[in-house]
C-alpha cells in the first residue's frame, strides 16, 4: 500500500568512548565553536547498512561494491551491476532508468543525484536527514597512542631493529547526537510519473523498514571504531493522509539535562509539546522508541506512545 503521510521527528544516537563520524583526520567532527556533530551521511549509512544485512532482497544502489580486485566499482558500473546494460532507445532511456532506480529502496526514501555516462537524473528524495548535533552539555575528545603488532620496515633497514608501529586515535568522552529528519512522499510524484504507472512509490512495507532501521541501524553497525554508538531514541510524528502542516526542526527543541537520573540521560521534550499541542487535530500519531536502560524522556506530547527502541515492534525486522 503506497504511504502518503507525512511524518516529522528526531533520532538520537549515543557515543561514549566511542567516535561515531570522524573527519579525515580521524577526530570527531566540530562546529567551529567546539561543538560534535556527525553528517547525515554517517546515519544514513547505518541505516542503508542495516537494509543490506536485515533485508537482502532489496536492492541498495548507493552502497559501496567492490569488483574482483578488491576495488570500488563505479557508478555505471553498479547500474550494470544490477540492472543490466543502458538502453539504446534515446527516446525511452530516462523513463527506463529512472523506473529502475526507483526499484531500489535506498533511492526511493532517500533519492539520488545520478549522473551517469548515458543519462543524468535527479530524485528528490521523500526522507531528508539533517546533520547530527550533540545536544550533551560536554564535548571532551580525548587521544591515545595504541600499538600495532607489526613493525614498519618501509625502506630503512634500521626499522628492523625497532618497536612496532604507533598510532593514535580519538574518540568523544560521551556525546548524544541528535538528528531531525521528515518525510514527504509527495516528492517522488513528478519522477515516478516519468517513469510511468510500474514505477514503484513508497510503501507502507517501506516505511517499517525505514522505521527499524532507524531506531537499530547505529548499534547493529558495531565496527572497532563504532564500538560504544548506539541508537538512543526515535521520536516520530506522523500527520494524517491530506494534512500540510509543516513542523519546524526539533534540532533545538528537544534537551537533554546535564544531570542524569539513576546512571540515564534525561531528555526533556518540553518545547516539542508546546509546539505540537497547537496542532493536535492535524497529527495521527506521535510515538518514542527509547533504549530504557540508558535514557528517559520527560514532559513528553499528549497521547505520545512510548516503545522500546530495539527488537521488532510490530515491524518485519
Amino acid at each position: 500500500m503506497e504511504f502518503k503521510n507525512r511524518v516529522f521527528g528526531c533520532a538520537v544516537v549515543k557515543a561514549v568512548n566511542s567516535n561515531y563520524n570522524a573527519d579525515f583526520s580521524g577526530q570527531p567532527r566540530t562546529l567551529p565553536d567546539g561543538t560534535v556533530y556527525a553528517t547525515d551521511k554517517a546515519y544514513k549509512y547505518t541505516v542503508k547498512n542495516f537494509f543490506k544485512a536485515v533485508y537482502p532482497k532489496e536492492t541498495i544502489f548507493y552502497f559501496k561494491s567492490l569488483n574482483e580486485n578488491m576495488n570500488p566499482i563505479s557508478l555505471d558500473e553498479t547500474y550494470v551491476k544490477y540492472f543490466g546494460e543502458y538502453p539504446k532507445d534515446k527516446k525511452t532511456i530516462k523513463q527506463v532508468v529512472a523506473g529502475k532506480l526507483l526499484s531500489c529502496l535506498d533511492i526511493r526514501l532517500f533519492g539520488a543525484t545520478f549522473a551517469g555516462k548515458s543519462i543524468n537524473i535527479s530524485v528528490h528524495g521523500p526522507v531528508q536527514i539533517n546533520h547530527g548535533v550533540n545536544i550533551w552539555h560536554e564535548n571532551n575528545i580525548y587521544s591515545e597512542q595504541i600499538t600495532s603488532p607489526f613493525s614498519n620496515k618501509s625502506n630503512d633497514p634500521e626499522a628492523e631493529r625497532g618497536m612496532t608501529t604507533i598510532g593514535r586515535q580519538s574518540k568523544l568522552q560521551e556525546g548524544h547526537y541528535l538528528h531531525h529528519f521528515s518525510i514527504n512522499p509527495g516528492t517522488l510524484s513528478e519522477i515516478k510519473t516519468l517513469a510511468g504507472e510500474e514505477a514503484k512509490a513508497v510503501s507502507s512495507e517501506d516505511i517499517s523498514k525505514l522505521r527499524a532501521a532507524m531506531r537499530q541501524g547505529a548499534t547493529f553497525y558495531d565496527s572497532a571504531a563504532k564500538a560504544g554508538t548506539d541508537n538512543e531514541i526515535l521520536f516520530w510524528v506522523q500527520l494524517n493522509d491530506g494534512s500540510k502542516l509543516i513542523l519546524p526542526a526539533f534540532t533545538d527543541l528537544v534537551k537533554a539535562l546535564p544531570e542524569k537520573q539513576d546512571g540515564k540521560t534525561v531528555f526533556d521534550f518540553e518545547k516539542v509539546s508546546e509546539l505540537l499541542s497547537g496542532f493536535r487535530s492535524e497529527i495521527e500519531t506521535t510515538e518514542l522508541y527509547i533504549n530504557g536502560q540508558s535514557a528517559t524522556a520527560i514532559n513528553l506530547p499528549v497521547g505520545c506512545t512510548t516503545l522500546p527502541l530495539f527488537g521488532n515492534n510490530g515491524e518485519e525486522a
